[in-house]
């Protein structure tokens, strides 16, 4: 299994990583940032305690199990982005925690994301996290699940949902909740859920 010094994870601050998208988009996870691990590895969900992935696949969303831990593969990434899948952050930089992002920062991604969702138009836009979702889009009563209030400039045909973060920080959260959440988003962006046709 890869590893990484503290120094080394540290080194990685500050860093980008590129979108995961392509044509035929669906479903667009938001992360909140990408994480030292993520940065490292060019990943998104990337740390070995996030539980993005194995969740996709309990709920079907995905069929074959991806380890992200090393980087996905260019066949990881490829099958992904062919299930309608992507993945963007509302945050740019690599940070150890999300809550080293200010307030303006996360109010600046909420506004780079609806330029992004207008160019990319799909279906459904999953924001994973809470917290950051209310401090971005300064909605401090927002609730879970799907937003029936859109953000201003936000296009009307584009679902926005609010998910529970896949960070293992999040204790509320099972791999089986989690796999509930993201099965629920996917079949309102019309992706076919492999449990479906047990």
């Amino acid at each position: 299994m890869v590893s990484f010094t503290k120094a080394e994870l540290d080194s990685y601050r500050d860093s980008t990583v590129p979108d995961l998208v392509g044509p035929g988009l669906r479903l667009l996870f938001v992360g909140i940032n990408p994480g030292l691990w993520t940065a490292a590895v060019q990943t998104h969900f990337a740390h070995p305690a996030n539980r993005f992935y194995p969740a996709l696949c309990a709920g079907g969303v995905i069929t074959a199990p991806i380890d992200p831990r090393t980087g996905m593969t260019a066949e990881d990434r490829a099958a992904f982005v062919a299930q309608g899948l992507g993945i963007t952050n509302l945050a740019r930089r690599a940070t150890a925690r999300a809550d080293e992002l200010s307030r303006e920062e996360l109010r600046e991604g909420a506004r780079a994301l609806i330029d992004f969702v207008i160019e990319h138009q799909p279906a459904v836009v999953a924001m994973a996290g809470i917290t950051a979702f209310r401090s971005g889009f300064d909605r401090p009563r927002a609730a879970a699940g799907r937003q029936v209030e859109l953000p201003a400039g936000w296009p009307d045909q584009v679902q926005l949902w609010v998910v529970p973060n896949p960070s293992g920080l999040n204790a509320h959260e099972s791999v089986a909740s989690l796999a509930a959440a993201y099965a629920e988003v996917a079949r309102a962006a019309g992706i076919s859920i492999a449990t479906d046709q047990d």
